[in-house]
């Protein structure tokens, strides 16, 4: 399989480099970022954006934080760990994977009692490169497994961004297209634009196109109209948090188009690896919604005011869509099919996030 063009984070010597989203399409700009208030800016943000990307981020800035105390003693060094990690995960609190790779990181420091400094960076930065490899990995499967839903000559729709831009390079529901493509499918790409801030327009389409697909770009309320037409045969979508029922949380409009594809009798699909489960949370009322800036809904992605000065705004980032509205849902482990209560545990054996 091949790689796709975009890097999105990688060390470069003792920093880490990051693509700062915010500056796409118009500019692709390389960022670095040397210390863990730069990295949780850069996730605060966006810059750094979709949930696996932000764990791989925050795995990546935990290094950096514990690298630059002053803190030496072990004791010290595990109460420093508990600091960083909470002060990383404050960035957002949606993306469930953030907390898993943070989890991870404060679990190899209380594993390695007595070790000076030096050998415990050593281990963690060995983390942190572990969980990047595992993410290119488990994005190959996901698209190995999912590109047996996509026929030669589907058009598809999917709404944010799920591919390379918002994982270690490759995608989740964005990696069912390019599996797909790759194969030798013919297959057509209808992008939401994703309001307020557009990932699907800036984004999604820009890494279609450097990718050959062919990719048409609509407005979010243009998808009901493409369904009635009979123009959409599937809709993939990635996801921030899956609960235990199989309700997941994804970017806001997500929900409005699984209710649009279930009215329509279009398969509908959702793409994320296992760290984004978090079967600790039996549905999705219990997944915490981030609450974004008015600014992102009063003007056009805050440069032009499209809206008075005054006006109430809610700006939730991600909605809810329930189990009940969705096909499969595909992980590395491969495809899952209702009851997802049960077949998520089942597949996945009885993990739960610890926050």
């Amino acid at each position: 399989m091949k790689n796709i063009f975009v890097n999105p984070i990688f060390w470069e010597g003792d920093h880490i480099c990051i693509i700062d989203q915010t500056k796409l399409p118009v500019e692709l700009v390389y960022e670095g970022c040397r210390d863990i208030s730069s990295v949780w800016r850069a996730v605060k943000k966006l810059k750094v954006r979709g949930a696996p990307l932000i764990g791989i981020a925050a795995a990546m800035g935990f290094v950096l934080g514990l690298r630059r105390s002053k803190v030496k003693t072990w004791p010290g060094l595990l109460q420093e760990a508990r600091k960083i990690s909470r002060y990383l995960a404050s960035a957002r609190p949606t993306a469930v994977n953030l907390f898993w790779a943070l989890g991870r990181m404060v679990r190899v420091v209380e594993a390695h009692e007595g070790e000076d400094k030096k050998r415990l960076l050593l281990f963690l930065k060995k983390e942190a490169d572990a969980i990047l490899s595992e993410d290119i990995r488990m994005c190959f499967q996901m698209s190995r497994h999912a590109a047996c839903l996509v026929k030669n000559g589907d058009s598809l729709l999917t709404v944010c961004n799920a591919g390379g831009l918002a994982t270690s390079g490759y995608g989740t529901a964005l990696g069912v297209f390019y599996r797909a493509h790759e194969e030798g499918k013919s297959i057509k790409v209808y992008a939401c634009e994703t309001r307020p801030l557009l990932q699907g327009a800036r984004l999604t389409t820009w890494e279609l196109l450097h990718n050959k697909i062919d990719v048409t770009l609509i407005c979010d309320n243009m998808a009901a109209d493409l369904m009635r037409l009979g123009r959409i045969d599937a809709v993939f979508v990635g996801a921030d948090r899956i609960a235990a029922n199989g309700d997941f949380a994804n970017k806001i409009g997500t929900y409005s188009l699984a209710v649009l594809a279930y009215y329509h009798k279009i398969p509908f699909y959702c793409v994320a690896p296992s760290s984004t489960l978090d079967l600790s949370l039996g549905s999705g009322k219990e997944i915490p919604i981030e609450q974004r800036d008015p600014l992102e809904v009063t003007s056009f992605y805050f440069k032009k005011p499209i809206a008075p000065t005054g006006v109430h705004v809610f700006n939730p980032a991600f909605d809810i869509t329930p189990a009940s509205f969705i096909s499969a849902i595909i992980t590395e482990k491969g495809l899952i099919r209702k009851p997802f209560g049960r077949n998520l545990r089942r597949l996945h054996g009885r993990l739960s996030q610890k926050h």
